[in-house]
């Protein structure tokens, strides 16, 4: 009798088949993609992107810890790990903000910048909203090479709904994670953190700053972006 209880197979299916025509547009964008079934494969796809020696700086990302890659790459010495987000056992950040914002800042000048990404279009577009923009701004430019990687859960059909997504969930439910997790007791009063609704509010706390769609990669830097789609729901 079959299981009623248990879709893993349609969700596998599923995600495959929308991850398949996401990294097919990005490859059109001149964006290298890739899809793995899993974080065990993701891992080993962002391993092998790896140069020798290189310098690697990362953005806030919890799907880049959920795949382990962070940890791997903290304990391997052949490598320089530019990590501003480093943290403590109860949740608070290893160095003060001037220094985190210092490794911020060195980042643009790593060989690699990892991170993971708040929605991703079936027509191949990576969609962000970041509070200071460092991610978002070494997305852009600066790194040598960036590597994105993101479960297929955060693939939506168009612009519109990967802007819904990052306001309405992505957004509550990250700020909420930096409230209860990292000790941002001033995020306590933000409308989305108290409601869980995204209230377009002007508190000075926001984290809905920088709203960025990148929509491929200029000629000259073909490849210097690289998603990795995993067919598992990882991240917010």
């Amino acid at each position: 009798m079959a299981d009623e209880t248990d879709i893993s197979l349609e969700k596998k299916w599923f995600y495959e088949e929308q991850a398949k025509t996401a990294v097919a547009n990005f490859k059109k964008k001149n964006v290298n993609a890739q899809y793995v079934p899993g974080r065990k494969e993701a891992l080993s796809a962002v391993l092998e992107m790896l140069p020798e020696g290189a310098t690697i700086a990362r953005g806030d990302s919890v799907t880049l810890e959920q795949i382990g890659i962070i940890e791997k790459i903290r304990k391997n010495k052949k490598y320089k790990f530019i990590d501003p987000f480093a943290r403590k056992e109860d949740g608070s950040y290893v160095l003060s903000t001037e220094d985190r914002f210092r490794a911020q800042r060195e980042a643009f000048f790593a060989d690699v910048f990892l991170t993971g990404t708040n929605a991703v279009t079936l027509d191949g577009k990576l969609v962000n909203i970041d509070a200071l923009g460092n991610r978002v701004a070494a997305m852009i430019f600066g790194p040598q090479k960036v590597i994105v990687v993101t479960g297929a859960n955060k693939i939506v059909k168009d612009i519109d709904e990967a802007l819904h997504r990052v306001r309405e969930v992505v957004a509550p439910l990250n700020a909420r994670r930096h409230y209860l997790k990292h000790r941002f007791d001033w995020f306590a009063d933000l409308p989305c953190v108290r409601t869980g609704k995204c209230a377009d509010c002007n508190h000075e706390w926001r984290i809905c700053r920088n709203t960025v769609i990148i929509e491929g990669t200029y000629a000259r830097v073909k490849g210097r972006i690289n998603v990795v789609l995993v067919g598992e729901e990882l991240g917010i």
